[in-house]
């Protein structure tokens, strides 16, 4: 599901509701024992954890050292930058570093804020072809109309306080983006 609004009606927030929820944070929300949530914000916290990707790839995984040099490497993160401290990462070396540990975690669900705004096309196509190809539910907020069309089967859209689905995003993308 595509989660689309103008900004500051409240999607980001939302989603957090969510997550808190999946997480076991409102005792009337029980999720089923097998769920394995993927969460990424637009921030990439989920990075702040961690000293180095290095470090990232190591504490997330059971993979070995050379299978982790080869994730990193696929995630453009060269050798010599692996073990650098997170802040000499560009902006899309930190989004496909925190895809990686997505793809790391094999969640069967994903909450997703902006998960294109640093990705290169590499970085977005490996993106959907994971989230389709895996058969993993998503709740995803985005203004990226190739992917919202490339992903969501359902379009959810906040529009005066109310949570409204509509069956074609482009009149609403039309609208925000205009």
């Amino acid at each position: 599901m595509a989660l689309l609004g103008a900004n500051g009606t409240g999607k980001t927030r939302l989603v957090r509701r969510v997550l808190a929820a999946l997480a076991g944070d409102d005792p009337a929300i029980r999720a089923a024992a097998s769920l394995r949530v993927g969460y990424s914000d637009q921030a990439l916290s989920q990075l702040d954890h961690f000293a180095t990707p290095w470090d990232a790839v190591k504490r997330s995984s059971d993979l070995s050292d050379q299978q982790a040099r080869t994730q990193l490497a696929t995630a453009g993160v060269a050798i010599d930058t692996q073990q650098a401290p997170l802040s000499r990462l560009s902006g899309g070396q930190r989004a496909r570093l925190a895809m990686l540990l997505l793809r790391l975690a094999a969640p069967n669900f994903y909450l997703l804020d902006e998960p294109t705004n640093h990705l290169d096309i590499d970085g977005q196509d490996m993106l959907e072809n994971e989230i389709v190809e895996h058969g993993a539910g998503c709740l995803m907020v985005s203004h990226d109309r190739a992917f919202v069309r490339a992903v969501a089967t359902r379009i959810w859209v906040i529009r005066d306080a109310r949570l409204v689905e509509v069956d074609d995003p482009e009149p609403v993308m039309a609208r925000l983006m205009g």
